[in-house]
């Protein structure tokens, strides 16, 4: 690991064991809002393809694909994408062409990237393709996998997984167990590749970026340029401190965090926010975000149990909310929410808009304004009216989730910025031009420390920014003539 050591240190930083955490990376010097502290291009990665939906191997774009003759699994938009992957997909290539057509369904984007791990590694070790301090195999093998964790039934599965990569490879002396192992790695420290909006696209394995470990308070972000891995400090990172990325939603209660994280990475966050869990402050957090409201309208308050399990008492008013009430409305909401999701899947956007306003109504009567489960009805509403065109209601939803956004989003989110450029171009296109122009404005004050500026997708926010000001100005102009 010396020339890693050697290449982080030419970057500002640092490879250090922590006490309970094991690998961290620690800052060599000072690091400041949108600066750059680490990327990387992935080991390996895939697109997220299916058997309705696929995009280019090499770039994911889903714009003029032709499928590879030869395997019939492999997408590319065109000769560009074709030559940069050929090294490694001539091998996968004729693995795949092997396979007879029922068994290549069953080859899914993670039994790929597993397939594509072990091609890899061979072409680095026949010198093929070059090995790099931040692109070798070792840095792979260094990651942790959590195989003691896992359970019995899990242990199987990515056995069986192992079968297949095993059938598809026919390498002489591959070990099963090493490639159980690999699943497991890849289920700990993968990373979901996002376009500059944070749509899924694919998924890699960036091993150095996986070294960085997590935080429900962190102080960067990581965010995709394409296939490059790019981690940008939030706040300011003094010299000599752990740079540390959010695994996990931070919007959520510390219970439902924990268990998350528990569930998907296999370890308790001790964080400056997990370590309250139980406080009153992050009691009075989880009940805001995750319970109930005082039943009256007037009360800003939250409810916790009363000691006789019969009822929540309201911690503002003392007012008392019948337990079998709330019980009544959550089965109602969970009851529409089922019907919701089976008529958004079929496409029957109208009839799915009628229950998430059902949904909604029911979830203001018994949610806290500021609940998750609430944002997230209207996020789904938001998300269909933008498909169906009614921009009015739109953003009259839109604008609904900011406050939500603000609260639950530190200053310097992703996600608080991309709501502020969705609330800014519905604005736009409704003629509402100065309102667009804040909107825009604080879009452009949040993604430019966590998206950089110099990616597409900010450049065109930039522009519509520009067009904005431009509009309003002619329409200033226009007025005093």
């Amino acid at each position: 690991m010396e020339e890693l050591q050697n290449s982080l240190q030419a970057r500002g930083l640092t490879l250090s064991t922590l006490p309970d955490k094991g690998r961290s990376l620690i800052t060599a010097k000072d690091f400041y809002p949108g600066e750059v502290i680490i990327s990387q291009e992935p080991y390996v990665c895939v697109p997220n393809n299916s058997l309705t939906e696929s995009s280019c191997d090499g770039c994911f774009s889903k714009n003029n694909l032709k499928k590879c003759s030869a395997c019939q699994v492999v997408w590319y938009c065109g000769s560009t994408c074709q030559k940069l992957e050929w090294k490694l997909h001539r091998l996968e290539c004729n693995a795949l062409a092997k396979l007879d057509k029922e068994r290549r369904k069953s080859v899914t984007p993670t039994i790929r990237m597993m397939v594509k791990l072990y091609l890899k590694r061979k072409l680095q070790n026949e010198n093929v393709i070059p090995v790099t301090a931040m692109d070798n195999y070792s840095l792979v093998e260094a990651l942790v996998s959590h195989m003691l964790d896992i359970d019995e039934k899990q242990l199987v599965l990515y056995a069986q997984m192992g079968n297949l990569v095993n059938l598809i490879l026919q390498f002489p002396d591959i070990d099963i167990k090493e490639i159980a192992e690999n699943f497991s790695k890849f289920a700990c420290n993968a990373h979901t590749i996002c376009d500059g909006e944070l749509r899924p696209l694919g998924t890699g394995l960036y091993p150095v970026i996986s070294i960085i470990n997590h935080s429900c308070l962190p102080n960067a972000v990581l965010v995709f340029e394409g296939r490059l891995a790019v981690v940008r400090a939030i706040q300011h990172i003094p010299k000599d401190s752990e740079v540390l990325i959010s695994y996990v939603e931070t919007a959520a209660s510390t219970v439902t965090r924990q268990k998350a994280l528990k569930e998907q990475y296999l370890f308790t966050c001790t964080c400056a926010r997990c370590i309250k869990v139980g406080q009153y402050d992050d009691i009075q957090e989880s009940a805001i975000l995750e319970g109930y409201r005082c039943r009256d309208n007037g009360c800003s308050g939250f409810l916790l149990r009363e000691s006789d399990e019969k009822g929540f008492v309201c911690q503002q008013c003392g007012l008392i909310r019948n337990k079998e009430e709330i019980r009544k409305i959550a089965s109602d909401i969970k009851a529409l929410s089922e019907e919701a999701l089976k008529f958004t899947s079929s496409g029957n956007l109208q009839e799915a808009i009628i229950l998430y306003r059902n949904i909604e109504k029911l979830q203001k009567e018994v949610c806290h304004p500021f609940s998750i489960s609430l944002m997230r009805t209207r996020e789904k509403l938001l998300e269909i009216l933008m498909q169906l065109e009614e921009w009015k209601e739109a953003l009259a939803v839109c604008r609904l989730t900011i406050p939500v956004y603000e609260r639950v989003y530190p200053g310097f989110h992703p996600l608080l910025g991309l709501q502020y450029y969705s609330c800014g171009k519905l604005e736009w296109l409704l003629g509402e031009t100065d309102d667009a122009i804040k909107s825009f404005t604080k879009a452009v004050d949040i993604l430019r420390i966590t998206h950089g500026t110099n990616t597409p997708f900010m450049k065109e926010l930039f522009m519509k920014l520009e067009e904005a000001r431009a509009e309003a100005s002619f329409k200033l102009t226009s007025e005093e003539d």
